[in-house]
């Protein structure tokens, strides 16, 4: 019978963390090897209080990291170091952040995998609003999260912007004029030429909708996550396929659609 996987949850006190841990308790294939956090909590699983110690006293196969930008980034370079590979939800994370993750991995021949939001409704929607992105001229996203997100705008909607350009081919999207702003910052930001609007509130976890514009229509793609257990199944797909990646990979559809090839 084959080994479980042994996996280490880093940031397991917070709110995706906590969830992160019951799955992987829960899942038959799997070990809670380690939860790392700063908050301790009365567990009945390994707990440390910093990544290194973790690392080195439990050796897991892989580290699942819901926790901040830079610590992530930390995180991360100090797992494929130890040979650990990282399964990264942590968003925030800066373009040379994640090339310092790319270049540990490749050199240390260790699996990675970043995600801007795991459940597989979120990536359909993406993939949804590559496959209209061609044919209609004008679009804006609207994300919606809790209060507690502390970036701004999500990396799902950061991710979503770039899969939009990326299909359109090189063409920007139409970016309808405003003549006069009587408030600044009302329109949103602009992410890869697409307008991004951001909102936080309490009551949210996490909901996003792409809204395309045409001559006499509009076509509204949107995904809500009304509970933080729709992260799991990919938080598990990745865990379970990360240390067969060549190196470093970005975003969930990249495992899902190609085992969508496969079956």
């Amino acid at each position: 019978m084959e080994s479980p996987l042994r996996v280490a949850v880093f940031g397991a006190s917070g709110r995706v963390g906590q969830t992160v841990v019951d799955a992987v308790k829960g899942a038959p294939d799997m070990e809670l090897a380690a939860g790392v956090d700063q908050m301790h909590r009365d567990v009945d699983f390994p707990w440390f209080t910093d990544v290194a110690t973790a690392l080195g006293e439990t050796g897991p196969d892989v580290a699942v990291d819901f926790t901040v930008a830079d610590a992530a980034a930390e995180n991360a370079l100090m797992a494929i170091g130890a040979g650990v590979s990282p399964v990264i939800g942590t968003t925030g994370m800066s373009p040379d952040q994640i090339d310092a993750i790319r270049s540990a991995a490749e050199r240390e021949g260790v699996g990675a995998f970043i995600a801007p939001n795991f459940a597989i409704g979120a990536v359909l929607m993406m993939a949804m609003a590559q496959l209209a992105a061609p044919h209609l001229d004008h679009v804006e996203v609207i994300e919606l999260h809790h209060d507690q997100k502390i970036d701004a705008p999500s990396g799902t909607a950061a991710h979503t912007a770039e899969l939009i350009a990326q299909a359109r081919d090189g063409r920007s999207a139409i970016d309808t004029p405003t003549e006069r702003f009587t408030l600044d910052g009302v329109r949103g930001g602009v992410n890869h030429g697409v307008r991004v609007h951001s909102v936080r509130l309490p009551g949210f976890v996490a909901h996003q909708e792409v809204i395309f514009g045409a001559l006499g229509q509009t076509l509204t793609i949107r995904h809500d996550s009304t509970s933080r257990d729709s992260f799991m199944p990919g938080v598990l797909m990745a865990a379970r396929r990360v240390r067969d990646l060549p190196g470093l990979v970005i975003g969930l559809e990249h495992l899902l659609f190609e085992e969508s090839d496969d079956a």
